[in-house]
């Protein structure tokens, strides 16, 4: 697999040149960082900030319907910035700044992921969840 910033939708997301402390690759973005799965539908994107300010320069402002959290959809989709993850549940500010780093770009981590999935448990939720249990068991 190439690496993931080849990806076309990475590419759009580094075509923007936010600040990288100011925003964090959520949804199936940090399990396709690690090669995990094949393709991501989208790249879901919190932001904060100057990153937060420039997407909504970009693009209209919305609300997610499943979270309420504002929402910035960009690039036909592709991308979906969002001011707030799962709210209350967890903060933008804090997801952000405890992020993993891979390769230059922030992503939630991995615990963050998990329960987003097993709360929304639409069908692909349910089958990456497979895929980071089996990820997480020993090989021998």
């Amino acid at each position: 697999m190439a690496g993931f910033r080849d990806h076309r939708y990475f590419r759009e997301l580094a075509a923007l040149n936010l600040p990288s402390d100011d925003f964090a690759v959520a949804g199936s973005g940090p399990l396709y960082a690690r090669g995990w799965i094949d393709d991501p539908r989208d790249i879901d994107v919190i932001a904060r900030g100057e990153a937060w300010r420039t997407v909504c320069r970009i693009g209209s402002l919305t609300r997610a319907p499943i979270s309420g959290s504002a929402q910035v959809s960009l690039f036909h989709g592709h991308l979906e910035f969002f001011d707030e993850w799962f709210p209350p549940r967890w903060r933008a500010t804090t997801l952000i700044d405890e992020a993993d780093v891979i390769d230059g770009v922030r992503f939630v981590r991995l615990e963050v992921v998990e329960a987003t999935k097993r709360m929304l448990r639409r069908p692909r939720d349910l089958a990456q969840l497979a895929v980071m249990a089996a990820r997480r068991r020993p090989r021998h």
